[in-house]
């Protein structure tokens, strides 16, 4: 039980009715209600999940307002390649020392929703499209940062895995895909690392809104679970306030919201919410305020946060291409070409975005290592279309040097949250760059910063390709450092780079306001292996500046039970003539099942650093849920009996040893879809998965989409586009938020950038969310005279706006 309960629920046991409902929703935009007669202060909670987003709320500061600059360390499509479970709990607890230091209560994030398709726009901000490194490194940060006594909100619960329509989209999933890959992470971290508050999404899941969903936050997360912390929305993420509130949801944010108090008032009185409900939900907020009041603010050291920011950097990039021009060699004349050298993209946009301390970029890492180099742009950082001119000067530099180094990538228009991505091309001036200096066959590297896979045609033409991704502020240090040898690559894939988009098969239902996930658990790797298709580079795949052997693999027992956890040992020498570190990656092959499953699954890792000639016996446990898979069947997890085989592989297709286990047990009664939905058993490229075989795996009739007309309250504003109020509206809103959006983007946003943002968020705000971020300037009435006005009934409409 929470430490802090019983004095919340005595404190509790005070307030009136009013106070409880006031303080389960937000005070302002970024704080809790607090409760002054108790001394207890609002909880400021702030963006993260790779820094702190927190807003100056100084009353005397000339910069109230804006933003407080902070660390960026890597964001999580990098971290996640660490496969280091300790690095992240390192990096979350250095946030949480920050955070602490600026009187912050709870970090917004880790956002731990699974890449469905490499086109997910916020995908730099989430891990990996694999459920079990997700909850792995995502539990390592949640337990850092709550270290330091503030509270995670790992996000966004649930099934959230596009931009599109995100706010008011709906994600039709079978529940055996749910639970095996969009919610397994989150019962990892929920079960390891007991974070302080989960957040729901604003998209619905098979129907019901997640704000709305009982079925997810009070029978799977609270009883299923155990978790007994707070469940809070994303802003502006509340649909029906009653129903959230019996659903489990506790804290509607942003505030101040007065119908939504009133609504819990009345409710309670009438006996439609349980007094009893309302109490536990102010009593989980309460314990956030009594936490948040044991922390003093403090200071934290900048440089040593912004070295350590360098340090996790380097640990997290994957040398893809090598053919021993890495590491650089000493008096080499080298050519830096490309605008990401001199101004990085080392961060994503939207909410996660962070006004930075300092910037360190190559550039400067070369400065500061006494590195001599000649420097040409060849692009600027925000250029798309190939400035010849700029493309001329810079290979007129290279052809001078004895190394060419390229930094490449994706530019922050390119992916960001709020939209999502059209193709997995790199912007043709990096491309057109990279050719042209492919050219004079000299001795090229090129380095991508970027947060999302890409098509790299280019890959095989030139000799190293060192992926950075999205690095944080110090990141130049880390990818000096890794070229020069100071340190070495040791991060592996969290994700397939596929060798096109047609052969990512959820694409065929992507970006639709209602997404049936027709493939199932077949995404990422489970896909691309099963289905036996290229990539360009498997799940797991990071090359090193030396060599690792394998030998003596064992297990621990040969026949594992109902109750068992068994153990692989294998030996891992390090074989070349650098230090390193491996990942050892354990999957489980399943015998011949009754129902589709993928090949195999990642279902371990251990990171493990050898001097040249050492050898280190790794362990790693292998529990018995680690064998199951959900049987729709008997609602429960279940392990065939037969014969598994344990695999140590180098990526998920690169098996080096293999031992085998059996399970023996009764059979359970499995859904049989051999007959009804065939293709699930046979995935190959080119599969389509029909609507007809989704249903039946799916087990229900599927969700009905709401028409356009006539618009209600979760009606998108962009639906109105097609008329002329509409269009006037939208046209004022637009011209009115620029600036704020800018912000919002990168501090070099440029305006096709900004307008991108703006016309995917504010036209895919429902209509409700303007009651919500009105901060009490509009009521539902009002907006329900809005809508009336929208649909054609003005008179109607102008007698709820005079109420």
């Amino acid at each position: 039980m929470n430490p802090f309960r019983k004095k919340a629920q005595e404190i509790v046991a005070q307030l009136s009715l009013e106070e409880k409902a006031n303080l389960c929703t937000g005070g302002d935009f970024w704080h809790t209600r607090g409760i002054e007669q108790f001394g207890l202060a609002p909880a400021n909670l702030t963006d993260g999940p790779h820094g702190l987003r927190k807003q100056n709320d100084d009353e005397q500061s000339p910069d109230k307002g804006k933003m407080v600059p902070a660390v960026c360390f890597p964001a999580a499509c990098s971290t996640a390649s660490s496969f280091d479970v300790s690095l992240l709990e390192k990096m979350g607890q250095a946030i949480g020392e920050e955070a602490k230091a600026e009187g912050i209560a709870v970090l917004l994030g880790p956002g731990i929703n699974i890449k469905r398709t490499p086109l997910g726009g916020r995908n730099f901000e989430y891990f990996s499209e694999d459920p079990f490194l997700t909850g792995q490194v995502a539990a390592g940060f949640v337990r850092g940062v709550e270290s330091c006594n503030v509270g995670t909100s790992v996000k966004h619960f649930a099934a959230n895995n596009q931009e599109s329509w995100r706010m008011v989209g709906d994600s039709i999933v079978d529940e055996r895909a749910l639970r095996e890959i969009y919610l397994s992470a989150f019962e990892t971290v929920v079960k390891e690392s007991n974070p302080t508050t989960l957040m729901c999404s604003y998209n619905q899941i098979n129907g019901t809104y997640a704000s709305d969903n009982g079925w997810l936050i009070s029978d799977i997360l609270r009883k299923e679970w155990g978790f007994e912390g707070t469940v809070i929305t994303d802003w502006g993420a509340t649909n029906q306030r009653i129903e959230a509130i019996l659903a489990g949801l506790d804290l509607s944010m942003p505030g101040p919201v007065p119908a939504y108090t009133q609504e819990l008032i009345e409710a309670v009185n009438a006996g439609k919410a349980p007094l009893e409900t309302l109490n536990e939900s102010a009593t989980r907020i309460v314990e956030i305020l009594i936490r948040n009041a044991q922390n003093k603010r403090s200071t934290f050291d900048k440089e040593k946060q912004h070295n350590l920011a360098g340090e996790i950097a380097s640990e997290c990039a994957v040398l893809l291409e090598n053919d021993g021009v890495l590491p650089l060699q000493a008096g080499k004349k080298l050519a830096v070409l490309g605008g990401f050298a001199e101004n990085p993209r080392f961060q994503g946009g939207g909410s996660s975005h962070i006004p930075t301390t300092k910037v360190t970029s190559v550039i400067n890492a070369l400065d500061e290592a006494g590195i001599s180099y000649t420097y040409s742009e060849g692009y600027s950082s925000n250029e798309i279309i190939p400035d010849k001119k700029k493309i001329e000067q810079a290979v007129q530099t290279a052809s001078q040097a004895d190394v060419v180094i390229i930094c490449a990538g994706l530019p922050n228009k390119f992916e960001s949250e709020s939209y999502d991505r059209k193709h997995l091309n790199l912007p043709d001036s990096h491309l057109y760059l990279i050719d042209e200096v492919i050219k004079l066959k000299k001795p090229t590297v090129v380095v991508l910063m970027q947060g999302s896979p890409t098509l790299l045609p280019f890959r095989k033409k030139v000799n190293s390709i060192l992926l950075a991704g999205l690095t944080g502020q110090n990141g130049g240090a880390a990818i000096v450092n890794l070229l020069t040898g100071k340190a070495n690559p040791s991060g592996r894939l969290a994700e397939t780079y596929p060798l096109s988009l047609e052969s990512v098969v959820a694409i065929d239902n992507f970006g639709e306001r209602a997404v049936q996930y027709r493939e199932s658990i077949f995404i990422g790797y489970r896909w691309f292996d099963t289905a036996n298709i290229e990539v360009q580079y498997p799940f797991g795949y990071g090359l090193s500046y030396t060599t690792f052997s394998y030998k003596n693999l064992r297990v621990s027992k040969p026949i594992l039970d109902h109750a068992d956890t068994i153990s692989v040992y294998v030996d891992v020498t390090n074989t070349g003539k650098y230090a390193g570190k491996e990942v050892v990656q354990v999957y489980i092959e399943p015998p011949k099942s009754e129902t589709y499953r993928a090949t195999h699954e990642l279902k371990g890792f251990e990171k493990v650093f050898l001097n040249p000639g050492e050898t280190k016996n790794v362990c790693i446990n292998l529990p018995l849920r680690a064998f199951q898979f959900f049987n729709n069947a008997t609602q429960s997890w279940y392990a065939e009996p037969g014969k598994y085989t344990i695999h140590i592989s180098r990526t998920s297709r690169d098996p080096i040893l293999s031992a085998s286990v059996e399970i023996k047990g009764e059979r359970q009664v499995v859904s049989d879809f051999r007959q009804k939905a065939p293709e699930y058993f046979t995935p190959h490229l080119g599969t389509k998965f029909s609507e007809k075989s989704f249903k039946e795996i799916y087990g229900k009739p599927l969700p009905i989409e709401m028409p356009i007309r006539p618009f209600h309250r979760n009606s998108p504003i962009a639906d109105t586009r097609q008329t002329i109020l509409g269009k006037l509206a939208l046209k004022l809103a637009v011209s009115k938020l620029r600036n704020s959006f800018s912000e919002i983007g990168s501090s070099d946003a440029d305006a096709d950038e900004i307008q991108m943002l703006l016309d995917s968020t504010i036209f895919g705000l429902p209509f409700r969310s303007l009651v919500i971020l009105a901060g009490g300037k509009l009521t539902f009435t009002q907006l329900d005279g809005i809508i009336d006005i929208f649909n054609g009934h003005l008179l109607k409409g102008l007698k709820k706006l005079k109420k």
